[in-house]
């Protein structure tokens, strides 16, 4: 069965490898991210190659209007999206205090806001039709208690994460799919864009995983209607770490870990 798929955060990384598998499997798809250049090349590539449609937005989801503005103008061309992969993040490295509170909120529109948006957008089509697809990703830090530097987003993966598991409850007789996909670190444009490149697998504990094993994993665990998604063994030791190790012993270790990824 064919679908439609939006995926956001669709230039790069996680998001465009979730569009080439959903292509290979003759899915359509909608992309959004803020490069529209990238994107129409992405487009037209696998629509090249795989025969598929591609539909592309431009939308800067750290600005609300543009999220809404984007259902608005996917809406009103009849496009009925029976997937939906909330992917589009970033992280700001720095310390709370050493940061402009626009970075913060325009972090918080991105990873919190545009998610919440988009499921309220498309859930309804999806509950009428009784099948859906939702991955929303969030991250294996939304088990932690967090710690200095990257301050806000423990809190926003643990609301994804949240989210994701209510949904889940409220949609699982209706033939609707919802996963909090929680990776640790991917191989992706991620730790470019947040000056992260120097600091990520040189000396910390959990190395990247290949964004295809990532991708296939929560396909997969989405598939089975499994509400939580953890990439790699190296990962679910470590959820298994901060669920059922004493705070006492454990924040000392997050806190160490957390610091060399911390930008001055």
């Amino acid at each position: 069965m064919s679908l439609t798929y939006l995926i956001t955060g669709a230039s790069s990384g996680i998001g465009e490898c979730f569009a080439q598998e959903l292509a290979k499997l003759g899915h359509d798809l909608v992309l959004v991210a803020r490069r529209l250049d990238r994107l129409e090349k992405l487009a037209q590539d696998l629509q090249n190659q795989f025969k598929i449609k591609c539909y592309c937005f431009s939308c800067d989801l750290s600005k609300r209007d543009e999220t809404l503005a984007l259902v608005e103008k996917i809406k009103s061309q009849n496009i009925n999206i029976d997937g939906l992969i909330n992917n589009a993040g970033f992280s700001v490295a720095r310390e709370f205090h050493n940061t402009e509170l626009s970075a913060q909120m325009g972090f918080v529109e991105t990873c919190v806001t545009a998610p919440t948006i988009l499921c309220h957008a498309f859930l309804p089509q999806m509950q009428k039709r009784k099948f859906g697809r939702i991955i929303n990703v969030s991250s294996m830090v939304a088990f932690s208690n967090g710690a200095a530097g990257h301050s806000l987003y423990p809190a926003a993966k643990s609301y994804i994460l949240k989210m994701s598991r209510s949904l889940a409850a409220e949609n699982c007789d209706l033939g609707i799919n919802i996963t909090a996909l929680c990776p640790g670190a991917t191989q992706s444009e991620f730790q470019t864009h947040n000056g992260m490149n120097e600091k990520i697998g040189k000396d910390n504990v959990l190395k990247p995983m290949a964004t295809f094993d990532v991708v296939k994993s929560a396909l997969d665990g989405n598939s089975k209607a499994k509400e939580v998604v953890i990439c790699g063994i190296a990962n679910k030791f470590a959820v298994a770490m901060m669920k059922f190790v004493p705070e006492f012993i454990l924040n000392p270790i997050i806190r160490h870990e957390a610091k060399k990824m911390v930008i001055k």
